[in-house]
């Protein structure tokens, strides 16, 4: 069966702009077919559209396809599928018809696929029923669809439904598209199949294809798990990895801050088998938006499985930064070469006590858009006794911003000066520098509401 899912998925789908996320890469895989007894329904199109070369060859193909899982199952061509495997045929126009039961007779799944003769519209969805209606729910076999198709659904109701409902109790479904000529949706066959579309979907133009991709498809379902698997994953420059956990199988290193290897003896050998990878990452880029987790992952084994995993994005929140005050304009000043001196008038300054400067920031949480916010910082200086003292308080506006959700508005450099001759906590008002006791307070209000006055009309007579 080969790698039979991969997945990747983020524990979140927003982060602040230093947040983190936990990754979760997984991977399952099944082992060969003469290990894992597999019922499979050969669900094969024999509309008008497939009249000719095109019935001719898919035949062909089919009948390759159960030679090779006959071979693959106990390793002898006797006309016999072994290994408690089976092979079911349904075939479909109009309406489905069930071809057999799921047997293991060769002969007799070849004479069903030999009598089958083109004509009628196009009913995926009866198709999909009457090959799930195959599989015994009791049975502990793996079970496997091969849906082969050359157009678009054309009678009867939708098929996704149907599909999506037999992925969900366990069955693995692969297509198999002719490009015929009313055209085939390449997106609905990834719709119906198993994830990932690379290795359960194939489409050709040409029907002399079919027997190679028939064979293709037997092979890949009739092969080992995997081994000697190695996953290279590149997390997006916006992020590091700062932790990794000990995977559940196989081993994984940090290369560097941004890669990671996880590598893997064998999976899924003997025994259907899943394996997970859980790391941390820290959002360290200065701008938001929503972002790609991984800038690359690659997958390579032995057996040749190909195997692609989900590219998640997450929304990163920066706030806004504002800076209310601007610092002083300083006074520009130059000594030629050779000078010794230099006299020059900077204006002038007002004269202060001896004291210092306490600059702070603040976030503003949940600044909704086109909203102007009031914001009030008020200082206090706390003496010996726990009474408080006013050091001032400082009024102003934030601009609206236009984003498309709230945001976090980052106010910067609200400066306030205390001379040191008021400091009340040591009592001694000749010290300098020493130590002194504060409060700040913020109070923030919105200034624009959705507030409409009523228009009142008075009419005099």
């Amino acid at each position: 069966m080969g790698v039979t899912s991969s997945n990747k998925q983020i524990d979140a789908d927003r982060i602040d702009c230093n947040g983190t996320l936990k990754v979760t890469l997984a991977l399952s895989a099944s082992p060969d077919i003469s290990s894992n007894p597999t019922d499979i329904v050969l669900v094969l199109d024999r509309s008008g559209s497939m009249a000719g070369s095109p019935l001719a060859n898919m035949k062909a193909g089919a009948k390759t396809f159960i030679d090779i899982i006959e071979q693959a199952t106990d390793g002898v061509s006797d006309g016999q599928i072994g290994s408690g495997s089976r092979i079911g045929v349904v075939s479909f126009a109009t309406a489905a018809t069930t071809g057999t039961q799921l047997i293991t007779s060769v002969d007799t799944l070849k004479g069903a696929i030999d009598s089958l003769t083109a004509g009628g519209t196009t009913n995926h969805a009866d198709a999909f029923e009457k090959a799930t209606q195959l599989f015994d729910p009791l049975s502990a076999n793996a079970k496997v669809i091969v849906m082969f198709t050359d157009g678009k659904t054309t009678a009867g109701p939708p098929p996704a439904p149907i599909a999506a409902a037999a992925r969900a109790s366990g069955v693995i479904i692969y297509c198999i598209g002719l490009i015929g000529s009313d055209g085939i949706d390449v997106d609905v066959l990834n719709d119906w199949a198993t994830d990932p579309d690379a290795s359960h979907v194939a489409v050709t133009p040409d029907d002399a294809d079919l027997e190679e991709l028939f064979a293709d498809l037997a092979a890949n379902i009739s092969k080992t798990g995997a081994t000697d698997i190695v996953i290279d994953e590149v997390v997006s420059p916006d992020f590091v990895i700062t932790s990794v956990f000990p995977p559940t199988k196989g081993t994984a290193m940090m290369v560097n801050s941004n890669t990671i290897q996880w590598r893997m003896d064998e999976l899924g050998v003997s025994a259907n088998e899943g394996a997970s990878l859980e790391f941390y990452i820290k959002h360290i880029a200065d701008n938001g938006g929503e972002k790609l987790v991984n800038e690359s992952i690659t997958y390579s084994d032995n057996e040749g499985n190909v195997v692609v995993f989900p590219t998640p994005r997450v929304a990163v929140s920066c706030a806004i930064e504002v800076t209310p005050e601007p610092c002083p304009v300083p006074v520009e000043l130059m000594i030629d070469g050779c000078e010794d001196a230099v006299i020059l008038d900077a204006g002038s300054v007002t004269l202060s006590s001896l004291g210092r400067i306490l600059q702070l920031d603040v976030t503003v949480k949940n600044v909704c858009p086109n909203k102007r916010v009031a914001l009030a910082v008020i200082l206090t200086e706390v003496d010996q006794n726990g009474m408080e003292y006013s050091r001032g308080m400082k009024t102003m506006t934030l601009p609206a911003h236009t984003s498309d959700s709230c945001r976090d508005i980052l106010v910067k450099c609200i400066p306030f000066v205390l001379p040191e001759d008021l400091d009340v906590l040591s009592g001694n008002e000749d010290a300098i520098c020493n130590p002194r006791k504060f409060k700040v307070r913020f109070i923030a209000h919105n200034i624009d509401t959705d507030y409409r006055c009523c228009d009142t009309v008075i009419m005099l007579s």
